[in-house]
C-alpha cells in the first residue's frame, strides 16, 4: 500500500485560500472607497446606520473577484459576499446564521442579511479589538477552518456521485437491467448514499471515507459501518458498504454482509480511487446480476 505522507487535504485548502486573497483585497478596496482605512476601522464604526448602509451596499456591489469553496468552485456573487462577511465576523453562515435569518427584520433576503451582519459587527468588534485580528493573515486562518468544513461536505457528495457513475458503468458493461438511484435514502437516522434497484430487491450502498489513520474517531468510523449494515439488513435490504480509507483497523470478516468494497487508499487520491473502485465493483458483477432475477 502506498502511504500518503503529505497532508493532501491541507495542501488543497491552502491553495484555495490563497486564491481567495483576491476577494479579501477587493473588499478592503470597497471599504477604502467608503472612507475606511481597513476592516478594523469599519468594524469599529460608531455610526450604526452608516455601517449598515456600507454592508447593504457591499452585498449589492458587483465585483469581479471570486470566492472559492472547499473544493475550489466559485460561489455565486451574492452567496460569496454573505459567506465572506460571516466568516470574517467568525460565524457560520449556513449552520448558525441561516436559521436566524427567518426572524430578522427586512423586506428582502439581502436586507435581512445586512441587518444580521451589522449586529454581528457590533458584537465581535469588542471581542477582537486588536487591528491584527482583521488582517489577511488572521482572516485567512479563519477561512481555512471554514473551508475545511465546506470541503468535507462537498467531498462526500463528490464520492457519492463517483460511486454512482462507476456502478452505472459496470451495469452497462455487463448489460444488467438495474437502476441506480439518483439520491440518498434514509432509514431512521441512517443515510445510504446509493441505491442499486433490481426487480425484487434493492442493495443499499453507504459510502464511508476517512483521511486520517488513527485516534478515537477510528473506532467511531468502524462502528458507523457496522450500524449502517445492521440497519439496512433489519429493514430487508442487502448492504454493500464502500469504504475508502488509507489505513483502517476494522476487521472485514467481522462485517455481517456478503460484500464490502474496501479501498486502502487516501480518498484525496481521486484518480486512483476511481480506477480502483471500478475494478472492485466489476468484481461483484455476479451479485449485481442476481438482482435481475
Amino acid at each position: 500500500m502506498d502511504l500518503v505522507i503529505d497532508n493532501l487535504r491541507l495542501a488543497e485548502l491552502v491553495a484555495i485560500v490563497r486564491q481567495n486573497e483576491a476577494f479579501f483585497i477587493a473588499f478592503v478596496q470597497f471599504l477604502n472607497q467608503h472612507g475606511y482605512k481597513d476592516i478594523h476601522a469599519f468594524i469599529n464604526e460608531p455610526d450604526d446606520k452608516k455601517a449598515l448602509a456600507v454592508i447593504e451596499g457591499y452585498l449589492q456591489h458587483a465585483d469581479k473577484a471570486h470566492l472559492y469553496d472547499g473544493i475550489g468552485r466559485p460561489y455565486t456573487s451574492e452567496l460569496a459576499k454573505w459567506y465572506f462577511l460571516a466568516w470574517t465576523m467568525r460565524d457560520a453562515p449556513a449552520q448558525r446564521l441561516g436559521p436566524l435569518l427567518r426572524n430578522v427584520e427586512g423586506n428582502s433576503m439581502s436586507e435581512r442579511r445586512a441587518n444580521l451582519l451589522n449586529e454581528l459587527r457590533k458584537f465581535v468588534g469588542p471581542l477582537f479589538p486588536e487591528a491584527e485580528k482583521w488582517t489577511w493573515h488572521t482572516i485567512s486562518e479563519v477561512m481555512l477552518a471554514r473551508l475545511e468544513g465546506s470541503r468535507r461536505a462537498l467531498k462526500g457528495t463528490t464520492f457519492e456521485n463517483t460511486v454512482r457513475t462507476v456502478i452505472r458503468a459496470v451495469i452497462a458493461k455487463h448489460q444488467v437491467s438495474l437502476k441506480v438511484g439518483g439520491s440518498q435514502v434514509k432509514i431512521g437516522d441512517e443515510t445510504y448514499d446509493v441505491q442499486i434497484i433490481g426487480k425484487t430487491h434493492t442493495i443499499l450502498v453507504p459510502v464511508k471515507t476517512r483521511e486520517t489513520m488513527g485516534g478515537g474517531h477510528a473506532n467511531l468510523f468502524t462502528r458507523d459501518i457496522h450500524k449502517a449494515i445492521s440497519v439496512a439488513q433489519e429493514n430487508g435490504y442487502e448492504c454493500i458498504p464502500v469504504v475508502i480509507a488509507e489505513s483502517w483497523g476494522g476487521n472485514l470478516d467481522s462485517l455481517s454482509c456478503k460484500h464490502v468494497i474496501y479501498l486502502p487508499i487516501n480518498p484525496n487520491q481521486t484518480e486512483k480511487v476511481e480506477v480502483m473502485l471500478y475494478d472492485a465493483v466489476n468484481g461483484i458483477a455476479d451479485t449485481l446480476k442476481e438482482l435481475e432475477k
